[in-house]
């Protein structure tokens, strides 16, 4: 398996692999909305591939923590393997470099809407514990945040996701 950052020519497979994960089109119309905003981070769009099939893709956007001011965060969404080569250590292994990534660009914290005996393994937590709240009526361990080695500040506050979300 190899781990890299999304070309153009990867741009067909990965709309088909959130199809086929998510079984809608929703996440694949997310992530080209996302490319085409000014919230996209190329180096943070990243894919796996077994030979040279697509059969996972991760993306970190940017998002919006408000409270006495607007911080730009990142955000993991979506995460996608196709079905067939899922439960591999795929998923993880496109978390791991993103997040490497991330704190080799300064990024600050990450903010995930995910199952927690998932993320959890790589340093998750329910953003309720730092003062981060969640825009979606869930329950509080699904919403989490990583802080990244770049976190100095207090981060506290709402998330504010683009309204491409508001699709999904």
């Amino acid at each position: 398996m190899n781990i890299r950052r999304e070309i153009i020519q990867d741009y067909l497979a990965i709309a088909e692999v959130n199809r086929l994960a998510f079984g809608q089109d929703n996440e694949a119309n997310l992530v080209d909305e996302i490319r085409n905003s000014r919230r996209y981070i190329p180096e943070l769009s990243l894919i796996a591939e077994v030979e040279t099939t697509v059969v996972g893709h991760i993306l970190f956007s940017y998002i919006d923590l408000v409270s006495e001011e607007t911080l730009q965060v990142l955000s993991l969404a979506p995460m996608a393997v196709l079905p067939d080569f899922q439960k591999q250590g795929i998923g993880s292994a496109l978390v791991k470099a993103g997040l490497e990534i991330a704190n080799v660009r300064g990024e600050a914290i990450v903010i995930v809407l995910g199952h927690p005996q998932f993320y959890n393994r790589f340093g998750f937590e329910a953003s309720v514990n730092y003062g981060i709240e969640s825009p979606f009526p869930v329950p509080e361990e699904f919403f989490m945040v990583k802080l990244l080695q770049n976190s100095q500040q207090n981060y506290t506050g709402k998330v504010i996701y683009p309204p491409a979300f508001a699709k999904v």
